[in-house]
């Protein structure tokens, strides 16, 4: 797919930050795209084929997340929001969409499963799922590989330059930026049990599919999913880890297969 095969699109949120989007196909259902962090609409859907696959039967729309790519970066190196794309559903006035967030963005997709349910077809969740918060369940999840794809830093390396000078970084500086060790984040346990327990699993009465890893916590991500969804389908891809399970040049065809046999197969009629 070409530049040409695709549309760019912009629209001003409600605290007036400007976001893009890219749009594809031109027929059937639509799906929306939510790339990860430090990813863009063009990098995480489009250079690996998932995109143009997609809008062979299907109107496509992935989002810039604000602070990425070609939208406005109130918050340079901030995450994006669940509510802009809520609002790209509006601007666009999608009624009803297959939603696909990878790592960021499954986190978003897991706000919007309590937020707009009723306009949800197929929900999946890419390196990513809904973390246990409940001591009972968090011990029975099983263990997942302690593994590395070898080619996981040098793929994190490459995002992590580009991610700096789509901020404004020379490429000097975007490499010795890139070189630094990253200091870990660190999230409270009562944030992240706050968090999860927000996502209100059991009301979900659509189809919702997982795609990790084989080295990206696969379990750990996906353990509530299959004790609380009535309708759970998971993916594990071996021998990947959280980057090179979607970056172009990296991704196994299993996930694009398993993306499109999943939409197409839980498309409405």
């Amino acid at each position: 797919m070409t530049d040409t095969d695709r549309e760019h699109g912009w629209f001003t949120a409600s605290d007036g930050t400007k976001i893009h989007y890219l749009r594809a196909g031109d027929a059937g259902s639509w799906v929306v795209l939510i790339h990860g962090y430090t990813g863009s609409a063009e990098g995480n859907w489009f250079l690996n084929g998932i995109a143009p696959a997609l809008a062979a039967n299907h109107k496509v729309v992935a989002i810039d997340c604000r602070n990425h790519g070609q939208s406005d970066k109130p918050q340079p190196g901030g995450p994006g929001r669940a509510k802009d794309v809520i609002e790209l559903m509006n601007h666009l006035e999608i009624a009803r969409a297959h939603i696909h967030g990878y790592s960021m963005g499954g986190m978003i997709t897991s706000r919007l499963l309590g937020f707009i349910p009723e306009r949800i077809i197929t929900a999946t969740f890419g390196g990513s799922g809904v973390m246990e918060f409940e001591d009972e369940f968090i011990g029975a999840t099983p263990a997942d590989s302690d593994g590395v794809d070898p080619d996981e830093a040098k793929v994190s390396r490459g995002l992590r330059i580009s991610f700096a000078m789509n901020n404004g970084k020379t490429r000097e500086e975007a490499e010795a930026i890139a070189d630094t060790p990253r200091e870990p984040m660190v999230v409270s346990e009562e944030a992240i049990r706050k968090a999860a327990a927000g996502v209100e699993l059991r009301k979900v009465d659509f189809p919702v599919l997982a795609i990790n890893g084989e080295y990206d916590r696969p379990f750990a991500k996906t353990h509530r999913l299959w004790r609380e969804l009535d309708d759970f389908t998971s993916v594990v891809l071996p021998g990947k880890s959280h980057l090179t399970a979607i970056v172009a040049g990296y991704m196994p065809a299993e996930y694009l297969s398993a993306t499109l046999r999943f939409i197409d197969g839980n498309d409405e009629p």
